[in-house]
C-alpha cells in the first residue's frame, strides 16, 4: 500500500486553502505514486516516474498495481510507516491511504484500459444524432470565470416550454464522455427535454473534477455555484425552457457538485440526482475529502431559512463502491429533509434481470408521493448504473438510474417540494 508523506499532505491542504486545486491535487498525486522530490523542490517541479495505472481488484478490494520501477518502489519504501498525516483523526489515520488510492484510481482513469471493479474506460466514439436533433458547443462567463459546455436540443421538442436537465460529469470526464455512457440524450428524445451538460476545464482541476470540497464552491453566487447556475439561466433565456422544471444530477464529484447546487439555488433546480456522490458540506479541504469519502460524513446543516423544507432528491449509490463509501448517500438525503415531519418510509427489493439486486428507499408525504429517493445497488461499485458501455465509468447491469432519475424529476415541477 502506497504511503503519502505528511508534509505533502500539510503542504497539499495549504494549496487548497489559497484555492491552488490543481497544485495540490498533483503533489498528492506524486507523492503517492512514490515521485518524490528531493528536499527543497519547488512546488509543481516534474520529478521520474514510471507510467502505471492504479487499480483495484474487485473480489479483494486490493490495489492490483503494476510493478513498479526500482527506483520508485524504493521511494515507496522509505515512505512506509510514515503515515498518518499531521492533524488527522486517529480513527481515520490508517484508512486514509486505501481512500487516496480509491480517489486517484477514479482520478488517473480516462485513457485505455481497466480501472475500479474491472469497468472499461476509454473515450466515447460520437453518436450519430437522430435527424433535427443537435449537440451544440457554447460557453458561459462570468467574475468566478468562465465554463464551457454541451446543450442536447432533441428532435422532438415541439412549440411549448420543455424540461432542461443539468448532468454534472465526474473526474476526468467530459460531456461527450458522459452524455454517452449515461444515455440521457436519447431519453431526452423520448421525453423532448434539454439536457446541459458542463465542462470542468483541468485548468479547475488537473483531472476535471468538480470542486465540491473547496469552500469557495459551496456557496450560493459564489465560484463553481455561480458559474453552474449562470449558465443554466443563460440556457433559459436562450432556449424555450419550462422554469418550473429545471433539474440538476451528477456522478461523484459532479455528485457532490449538483447536491451543492440543490442547496445553494432551490429556487432553480426543482429536484436533485446524485449518483455515488456526496451532501454539501461533506468537506472543507482535500484531507476531509478523503476521509469522507473512505468513511462517510454529514454534510453541512440547512441554510437558515429553509426550516424542514425537503428538496426533492434522489440517490443512487453502490455497496461496493470503494471510491465513495456508500453512507454518503444516506448523508445527501438527510440532508434534503428525510427528518421532515409527515414523512412515511417504504423499503422495496428488486433485481434486474441477469444484473443487480437493489433495494429501494421512498421518504412520502402525506399524499403519499415520494419526495424523497434512494436506491442501493447491491454488487456493483463506483460507476453510473444501468449506464452504456461507451461512456466511462458506467454499469450496464443496472438498474437504469438515467431512466429513473428522469422519472423522479418530471414527477417533481418546482413548488411541490413538502414544507
Amino acid at each position: 500500500m502506497n504511503a503519502i508523506f505528511p508534509k505533502d499532505m500539510l503542504e497539499a491542504t495549504r494549496l487548497t486553502r489559497e484555492g491552488k486545486l490543481a497544485e495540490a491535487s498533483a503533489l498528492l498525486q506524486r507523492s503517492l505514486h512514490g515521485d518524490v522530490a528531493p528536499p527543497g523542490t519547488p512546488t509543481g517541479t516534474p520529478t521520474a516516474r514510471a507510467p502505471r495505472i492504479i487499480d483495484v481488484d474487485p473480489d479483494t478490494g486490493e490495489a492490483a498495481d503494476p510493478a513498479p520501477a526500482p527506483a520508485v518502489g524504493a521511494a515507496r519504501k522509505a515512505a512506509a510507516g510514515r503515515w498518518p498525516a499531521a492533524g488527522m483523526g486517529k480513527a481515520a489515520m490508517p484508512q486514509m491511504p486505501e481512500a487516496l488510492r480509491g480517489f486517484l484510481d477514479q482520478m488517473n482513469q480516462g485513457g485505455l484500459g481497466q480501472g475500479l471493479d474491472g469497468l472499461a474506460r476509454h473515450a466515447p466514439a460520437p453518436e450519430p444524432l437522430p435527424e433535427g436533433a443537435r449537440f451544440i458547443m457554447g460557453s458561459f462567463d462570468a467574475e468566478a470565470g468562465s465554463r464551457g459546455y454541451k446543450l442536447y436540443i432533441p428532435s422532438t421538442r415541439r412549440d411549448r416550454a420543455a424540461p432542461l436537465v443539468v448532468m454534472l460529469h465526474g473526474c476526468t470526464q467530459s460531456p461527450d464522455d458522459f452524455a454517452a455512457g449515461t444515455r440521457m440524450n436519447a431519453l431526452a428524445e423520448e421525453h423532448g427535454l434539454f439536457v446541459l451538460y458542463p465542462a470542468q476545464p483541468s485548468s479547475a482541476n488537473a483531472q476535471k473534477c468538480w470542486n465540491w470540497f473547496s469552500p469557495g464552491d459551496q456557496k450560493r453566487d459564489q465560484g463553481e455555484p455561480s458559474l453552474i447556475a449562470g449558465m443554466t439561466r443563460q440556457v433559459m433565456r436562450e432556449h424555450a425552457v419550462d422554469p418550473r422544471r429545471v433539474y440538476v444530477a451528477g456522478l461523484s464529484a459532479g455528485g457532490a457538485a449538483a447536491a451543492i447546487m440543490g442547496q445553494a439555488y432551490p429556487e432553480l433546480y426543482a429536484a436533485v440526482g446524485v449518483h455515488s456522490g456526496l451532501a454539501c458540506g461533506a468537506a472543507r479541504d482535500m484531507p476531509s475529502a478523503f476521509a469522507a469519502m473512505r468513511q462517510g460524513a454529514a454534510g453541512a446543516p440547512l441554510r437558515a431559512g429553509n426550516g424542514q423544507r425537503v428538496i426533492p432528491t434522489i440517490v443512487f449509490h453502490a455497496d461496493r463502491d470503494t471510491t465513495v463509501h456508500p453512507s454518503n448517500g444516506d448523508q445527501v438525503i438527510a440532508q434534503s429533509g428525510a427528518s421532515a415531519s409527515g414523512l412515511r418510509t417504504e423499503v422495496g427489493r428488486g433485481q434486474v434481470p441477469g444484473g443487480h439486486a437493489y433495494s429501494r428507499t421512498l421518504h412520502a408525504d402525506a399524499e403519499g408521493r415520494a419526495v424523497l429517493e434512494q436506491w442501493l445497488v447491491h454488487g456493483g461499485g463506483h460507476a453510473w448504473s444501468g449506464g452504456s458501455p461507451a461512456g466511462s465509468f458506467t454499469d450496464p447491469r443496472g438498474p437504469d438510474a438515467s431512466r429513473e432519475m428522469l422519472r423522479f424529476f418530471l414527477e417533481h415541477p418546482q413548488g411541490s417540494a413538502t414544507t
